[in-house]
């Protein structure tokens, strides 16, 4: 059994595939998920686990070189963005509809319990050398 990082080992198994500009994404519990794009669901209940937890731990684990949010979070959503802004990593802002075609790409979209507007963020996988 791991002793540190993440435990799950669907994210964890994601997290040691991915290769740089690859992309993930973390979502409130009502994203829509495109056909063919992978889920891990996290969800439990509404709000757990919250999406800003999944963020740090996820983030913690991952070289991200950027991230994605739609551009409704400024306004709806302080706390979601920032958790997000914590990261330390550049920001891209796009429209929620922009956002959602942007999640057909993705290598997997996990799904938290977060009940709030806008707590969705695209995760650019960076390099660690």
């Amino acid at each position: 059994m791991k002793r540190h990082g993440i435990l799950n080992s669907q994210i964890s198994k994601v997290l040691a595939d991915l290769g740089h500009t690859d992309t993930i994404v973390i979502a409130d519990c009502g994203l829509p998920i495109p056909a063919g794009v992978a889920r891990i669901d996290l969800a439990l209940e509404l709000g757990t686990p919250s999406f800003v937890d999944v963020v740090r731990i996820v983030a913690d684990d991952m070289a991200v070189e950027q991230v994605t949010l739609a551009t409704e979070i400024k306004a709806a959503n302080p706390v979601a963005l920032e958790a997000v802004t914590k990261l330390g990593v550049p920001q891209d802002y796009v429209s929620h509809e922009a956002f959602k075609e942007l999640t057909k790409q993705a290598k997997v979209i996990i799904r938290t319990g977060e009940a709030t507007p806008y707590a969705n963020v695209i995760l650019h996988a960076g390099v660690i050398f």
